[in-house]
């Protein structure tokens, strides 16, 4: 049986996703593939999130990836399944990354 750290899974993810605010292409990728772990909210969230970065610029970045942390957090607190969703998610986004 695998042992998931969810802190780190979280922290992961959510460096991930700051990481996508400025690449179309990974944003997309990333938007629906937590629209399909987490659902639409997620993506709608995602969305708000890389528009308060645009917006105020970059400085809000360690903030909107602090939230996303907390809210990844929560959300395997809810759902500890959704520990190698995420963790996968990671990898490959990373992956992607240019």
């Amino acid at each position: 049986m695998q042992v998931i750290h969810q802190p780190r899974v979280a922290w992961d993810t959510a460096r991930v996703i700051g990481g996508a605010f400025h690449d179309e292409e990974l944003f997309g990728w990333l938007r629906d593939e937590l629209d399909g772990l987490l659902g639409p909210a997620a993506g709608t969230a995602l969305a708000e999130s890389r528009d308060r970065v645009r917006q105020v610029g970059d400085a809000r970045m360690p903030v909107e990836t602090g939230l996303w942390r907390v809210r990844l957090e929560d959300a395997l607190r809810q759902r500890p399944e959704l520990g190698g969703g995420l963790a996968g998610l990671a990898s490959i986004a990373r992956a992607r990354r240019p």
